[in-house]
Order: structure tokens, then sequence, then C-alpha cells
């Protein structure tokens, strides 16, 4: 078997999350019963579920230069991730993300994006020869879109498979848009991106054929405990997930992310790497925190009690 290799191109942060009974309401104070300081970044957090679930990854991201980081590099490099594309920017924090879960896994986050910000078109110029070689370029929306969009017009000048996950939702250009091999909106970010109210198969057949019709070649609408809706060929199919007891879903969008180019970059079917990535998916939500929930291959492998839904 051939793998190849992914590129993910994106944010780092340092994660607070505490856990509550419920999530507070306007001006209200919740004591919580549990703290989790870990790192995150949906970028970070894509990288390391494609490297600890096999992948050749490298990453390109923007970190502070703080203590935060220089730890964060000796994990991703124990996680298989190559950590040369990094950039450490001076006189610059990490970024921050404040995470509120409460008891049935539902969450709020708010983010100090800090050094993602310097992620820009210029430092995405001096990696071309990175993004040339990849078979797949992983990308989200934490960091600044023209670098974004840089990055996409390098891998598609390469013929690389360009994967966009349009998180946190904005409006993006139908330029940018009609270069994306695939995009993987959940269903918030479907309805932000096109306005489509996604509830069900019908409604997220809708909001894939307005994808479409702006040029992205293929869909994948997360939808939670319904799984996720496939759109490809002009035909859409609903892949439910895998049944278990949530405890937080931080981070599940972001390992369903990585865990689906790890099989695809393996040659797996769609439709097979959409069942690998739920099953990485569901393993995460059952664990606190971003990456420090994120399996690895052997977990996926040993696991095998899991249900559909």
């Amino acid at each position: 078997m051939s793998i190849k290799n992914i590129v993910v191109l994106g944010s780092v942060n340092q994660d607070h999350t505490v856990q509550a009974p419920r999530l507070p309401t306007k001006g209200e104070t919740v004591m919580g019963h549990r703290h989790v300081l870990a790192r995150g970044g949906k970028g970070a957090n894509q990288a390391v579920a494609a490297g600890r679930l096999g992948a050749q990854v490298d990453f390109i991201s923007c970190m502070g230069d703080d203590g935060f980081a220089r730890d964060a590099l000796i994990a991703f490099e124990a996680d298989g991730i190559n950590i040369e594309h990094i950039t450490l920017c001076e006189n610059h924090n990490t970024g921050i993300a404040l995470i509120l879960v409460d008891d049935n896994g539902g969450n709020c986050i708010a983010i100090s994006p800090n050094a993602n910000n310097k992620l820009t078109a210029e430092v995405v110029d001096n990696k071309q020869d990175t993004i040339a070689k990849a078979d797949y370029l992983l990308l989200q929306l934490e960091t600044p879109l023209d670098g974004v969009e840089r990055a996409v017009d390098i891998a598609r000048e390469n013929h690389a498979k360009v994967v966009l996950n349009p998180a946190p939702a904005r409006p993006l250009p139908d330029s940018l848009l009609a270069k994306l091999d695939l995009i993987t909106p959940n269903e918030t970010e479907a309805e932000v991106l096109t306005g489509i109210k996604v509830t069900d198969e019908a409604s997220a057949t809708v909001a894939c054929q307005h994808f479409i019709e702006k040029g992205v070649k293929e869909v994948i609408i997360t939808m939670g405990s319904q799984g996720a809706f496939l759109y490809r060929n002009g035909q859409g199919t609903l892949i439910p997930g895998f049944r278990v007891d949530a405890t937080d879903t931080t981070a599940a969008g972001d390992t369903f992310n990585g865990a689906l180019l790890v099989a695809l970059s393996e040659g797996q079917s769609m439709e097979d790497a959409v069942v690998f990535a739920h099953r990485a998916s569901a393993i995460s939500v059952t664990r606190m925190g971003a990456q420090t929930s994120i399996p690895y291959r052997h977990e996926l492998d040993a696991i095998v009690e899991l249900e559909l839904k």
C-alpha cells in the first residue's frame, strides 16, 4: 500500500476546558467540576489526528515564542508530524481557546488567535515546496483567509487534492469554493455558507447542490447524531455514525477530518473513509479536551464493539 503525503495548514491553540453541569447564560457564573489544559487549534487537531492514525503529515502553522509552543513542538513530533514548517513568531503568544463543556458533551468556545493571525499569504509563499509535494492539502478557517487562498492556489497548481473544513464558518468567495475538491462543513457551517438550514437528508441535499453549483467537486456535511451526509456524482448518502456516550465533543469534527484524509490517503473508498472517520470521532467524544481526546491507530484497530446509530 502506498501511503500519500498530507499537508495540514492551520491554527494552534492552547485550550483551557472547564466542564460544568450546564453552559452559563449571559452574565451568569456556573461552578465547574473539572479543568483540562491541552493543546488544541483546528489545524493542530487535524494534523495530530492524521499523525496518530498513521499518515505522513507536514504541518504548516504559526505559534508564539512561548513555553507552550516549545512543548507543543515536542508533542507534535512524537505524534509523527513533520514540524519543520511551523513558524515561531517573535513577540507573539500562541493562540488561546477558552472552552466550556456541559455534562451532556455540548460546548461553547471563545478564541484569541494571537500568532495564528501571522499565517498569511506571505508566510505560505515560503512553504511552496512543501505544499507542492502534497497529495492532499487540508485547511480550516481559524487563520487569515489570504493564507488559505494562497495555499489552495499552490496546491491546485501542483495537482494536490484540496479539502476545506470551513470552520469557524465565514462567507467565502466563489473563487475559492470553485477550487475545492471536497468541503466538510457541519450543519451550522453549511447554513452559514449556503443560507439553507440543514436538518435532514432533503435539506442536506439542497445545501450540497449549492456547493456543487459553486464548483466544489464533493461535499460531506457532518450532522451530529444523524451521521454524515456524503454528496458526490449527483447523489447523496447519509452514512450513520457510531453509538457512544459523549463526554466532550471538542475536536470531534477535527478528528473526523484528520481521520478521513488518512483513510483516503491509504486508498480507501470515500464511503469507507467516512466510516473510518466516524469511528475515530466516536472515540474522541468519550474523552475530555482536544488533542487529549484524539485516538491512536492501534485504538481504532482494537475497538470493534462500536455500534452504528
